[in-house]
């Protein structure tokens, strides 16, 4: 980060939120949820992200009783009925960002992300159902926090690199309560891995107060996300939730260290792929000044265009990287 931004998140203030009954939209974005926790602009919360699985799930597969998170416990007791689905994440929030309106960018600043576990589960369907063993239980995998790793099989080591899985907004207001379960512009269900701490996720505004919400955390995932499961966990993590009125979106992006990130979704994966490198073009004429010609050659010959899930229907995913590097003082 520059000094001038590590000054401004050091100035921000700072808001504990806690995963209970009363803090999370089980399954849905909705522009009518009402807020659990009104920010200013520019302020950070520091929030608590349940795994999505049930207690009876967690058990089953020999979690210990003593390490399921009585925060879960509670929440898969309290919240039932009504103020479930239609989809199955447990989500954080909904967080309402003062001077946010619709037309406007959130920019969602991931400071840092912590694993409060020692394990995670991963499960088997999504889009090759065949290759799973029928009635086995989740597998559950040990995280070495220190070395920030997980032994999948003897020999076989996974990289820790913890990222929410569903970052988003309220959808406008007509689309009434979504679904958690797939992306879209409002972002929500992105499972894209790289959105890990020292990454920035701008999301357009469909509703006054943006109503951020978060959760489905990953300790690792591949590109793809193919059994529909990563290594899933709980997270807890600071973000600076900023409103952007320079900004203006028609579908999420994100920045890393490295990177520029466009993205798109859609039911069919040629729509999503075309929408996603376009973004990327967009971007470059409106941010690097390019024509749409040398744009479309740039993303060809320096760009990574990658399927971030197949999993999450009915919209699937794709990403296109850009490497900061190849801008030379541009």
């Amino acid at each position: 980060m520059s000094i001038t931004v590590l000054a401004l998140v050091a100035a921000a203030a700072v808001h504990r939120l806690e995963a209970t009954p009363s803090t999370v939209a089980v399954g849905y974005y909705w522009a009518a949820a009402a807020p659990v926790l009104r920010i200013p602009s520019g302020d950070i919360i520091d929030v608590d992200t349940l795994l999505t699985n049930s207690p009876t799930g967690l058990a089953k597969a020999g979690v210990p009783d003593n390490k399921i998170q009585q925060s879960l416990k509670d929440i898969e007791a309290q919240v039932t009925g009504e103020r479930k689905g239609p989809g199955g994440h447990i989500l954080t929030g909904p967080v309402y960002v003062e001077g946010a309106q619709p037309g406007d960018v959130l920019e969602v600043k991931i400071l840092s992300i912590s694993l409060p576990l020692d394990y995670g589960y991963n499960g088997c369907k999504g889009y090759l159902p065949q290759n799973c063993e029928a009635d086995a239980p989740f597998k559950i995998l040990t995280l070495d926090r220190t070395h920030m790793s997980a032994e999948f099989l003897p020999g076989i080591v996974i990289p820790l690199h913890p990222f929410f899985g569903s970052m988003g907004v309220a959808p406008p207001p007509e689309s009434g309560r979504v679904s958690s379960n797939p992306p879209g512009r409002h972002a929500g269900n992105l499972d894209n891995r790289e959105l890990t701490a020292g990454s920035t996720l701008y999301i357009p505004v469909f509703a006054p107060g943006a109503l951020f919400e978060i959760g489905d955390g990953h300790a690792a995932q591949g590109d793809g996300e193919v059994d529909q499961t990563a290594i899933e966990t709980s997270l807890r993590g600071r973000l600076q939730l900023t409103v952007r009125k320079d900004m203006k979106l028609t579908w999420p992006r994100a920045e890393t260290p490295t990177d520029y990130i466009s993205m798109a979704t859609d039911p069919d994966l040629a729509v999503a792929t075309q929408g996603a490198i376009q973004e990327m073009i967009d971007f470059l004429v409106a941010q690097k000044k390019l024509s749409r010609h040398q744009a479309y050659r740039l993303v060809s010959v320096a760009g990574n265009v990658a399927v971030t899930q197949l999993v999450d229907k009915p919209n699937l995913g794709v990403h296109v990287r850009l490497p900061k590097s190849i801008f030379k003082g541009r």
